[in-house]
């Protein structure tokens, strides 16, 4: 079986360079070890009930913005179901028994917060100048290409520091209070990442309606009609070079060749595969010894008829000023996300709702040679203090909450790494460090002819992070030049 190219897991990453090379005439193969396409899109039913596995929300699909002009090459404008959080505060940051709205559009998130910080307002502004500086400095970000590096004043920055040095106190926390969707850490983050992300929901954020599957339904279906192929069931066990050809080895005792790979697997995972001799001594040595970002711990809800109003925000809620305590195990749970997925039931109520918070891996190390299917029962034991301990906390804010549920199940960081294959079952993958960011920034092209790199390790994680990685990839392949100018045209 010859390819022009192989692209091994069908995440976001994947299917994404799979679309693009397949559009522009390649022949290309996705090996996926799962019953489905589509990695964290992917949605799984609960007495009848959708929920999203990992993207709950995101920003930027606006016409005009960020989000929406690079998924318009790829048809998503025109198929998906959408929407739009409110305006008026599409995070809500829960501290200390008060709620602080983060709103859509950069005035507008200076007088929804002004009330609660009426001293504060030029330290609102210089916020928003910020966040738009640092959107401008990266080029890819706005579909240009790459031509400077004013992206490395604020890759080598600290975003705990940044938040601190901006506003100390109250204010500082609040601005961070999501620091979740990037993993925050106050020893690594570096400000970038809520620069970039924070801009892109800022501009505007957006739910999809009946789950994230949609995406990788689209995308598989581009794919196909394009003459590429998709093949589930075929866990990638060994890479080996011959020459200028990779052959692939999966599970089923199939092999597959091409000129090119693509791997959307972990990068520490994808060379461990591979002989070490084709990699550099100090190569080898640095990816594989890359730290990963935090993992998480999630309950799932179905909940009773007309017992929770739906939200059209998400509300992330922390008992202290100190926002920044996710990587910790001593003070589990540091705070959550609540989330209820779209539509609301026609009366307004939700139908489910999702609580996610961080944990670390050491919480459930002891138990990490086991699998589902065969976990221990004090590991389910576990599992079940774990959420009593979750809605406990999250009763404070939501009185009543777990006398509404009708039906619960929670995910660890066990369940993410058999799930997705990331060590760990990190949240974000590779953990960027503003102290070392050239050591713990991944380019898409390595230095074995043929051999790329895609998906949330490279240069951003979320779906808009991704899909710049992605189209840097095919860049290499294709031509960024000619890649961008075919997304800008669309």
């Amino acid at each position: 079986m010859k390819y022009d190219v192989i692209i091994a897991g069908s995440g976001l990453g994947g299917l994404l360079c799979g679309y693009m090379l397949a559009k522009e005439g390649l022949r290309i193969c996705i090996l996926e070890k799962n019953h489905k396409a589509g990695g964290c899109l992917q949605t799984f039913h609960r007495t009848g009930v959708v929920f999203d596995t990992g993207v709950h929300y995101f920003g930027g699909m606006d016409p005009g913005q960020t989000l929406y002009r690079y998924w318009n090459y790829f048809g998503l404008t025109r198929t998906l179901a959408l929407e739009r959080m409110n305006p008026d505060g599409f995070d809500i940051i829960g501290i200390n028994g008060q709620d602080y709205p983060m709103a859509m559009g950069f005035d507008h998130f200076v007088e929804r917060l002004l009330p609660f910080f009426p001293s504060k307002k030029e330290n609102l502004e210089k916020y928003m100048r910020c966040l738009k500086e640092i959107s401008s400095s990266f080029p890819m970000y706005n579909l240009e290409l790459p031509k400077d590096h004013n992206e490395e004043n604020f890759r080598g920055r600290s975003a705990y520091d940044f938040f601190t040095e901006l506003s100390p106190g109250l204010l500082s926390s609040v601005l961070a209070g999501n620091n979740m969707i990037y993993a925050g850490n106050r020893e690594t983050t570096p400000l970038h990442l809520p620069g970039l992300i924070n801009h892109s929901f800022i501009s505007s954020a957006w739910r999809t309606v009946g789950g994230t599957s949609q995406i990788a339904s689209n995308l598989t279906d581009g794919i196909v009609s394009n003459g590429g192929e998709i093949m589930l069931f075929e866990e990638i066990t060994e890479i080996r070079l011959n020459g200028d050809t990779f052959d692939v080895m999966t599970e089923a005792g199939r092999s597959y060749s091409a000129d090119k790979l693509i791997s959307g697997i972990h990068p520490s995972k994808t060379l461990k595969m591979m002989e070490p001799s084709i990699f550099r001594k100090s190569f080898f040595k640095r990816i594989t010894n890359l730290k990963n970002t935090v993992s998480s711990f999630a309950v799932y809800i179905v909940l009773k008829e007309r017992s929770f109003r739906y939200l059209d925000h998400n509300y992330y809620y922390h008992p202290t000023e100190d926002v920044w305590k996710g990587n910790q195990i001593a003070e589990w749970p540091s705070g959550y996300m609540l989330h209820t997925p779209a539509p609301a039931a026609e009366d307004g109520f939700a139908k489910s709702l999702i609580l996610l918070t961080s944990m670390p891996f050491e919480k459930v190390k002891k138990w990490e040679h086991t699998y589902r299917g065969y976990r221990t029962q004090d590991y389910l034991d576990f599992k079940e203090q774990c959420t009593a301990e979750l809605l406990e906390m999250a009763e404070v804010r939501f009185p009543g909450l777990r006398s509404a549920i009708l039906f619960s199940e929670a995910s660890s960081p066990l369940t993410w790494r058999d799930y997705t294959g990331i060590p760990e079952g990190s949240m974000y993958g590779v953990e960027r460090d503003y102290k070392e960011p050239l050591a713990t920034t991944l380019l898409p092209a390595t230095r074995v002819p043929g051999l790329y790199f895609t998906g949330q390790n490279i240069n951003l994680h979320g779906v808009l992070g991704v899909t710049i990685s992605a189209v840097l990839t095919c860049g290499e392949i294709l031509g960024l030049e000619y890649l961008l100018s075919r997304v800008r045209n669309a």
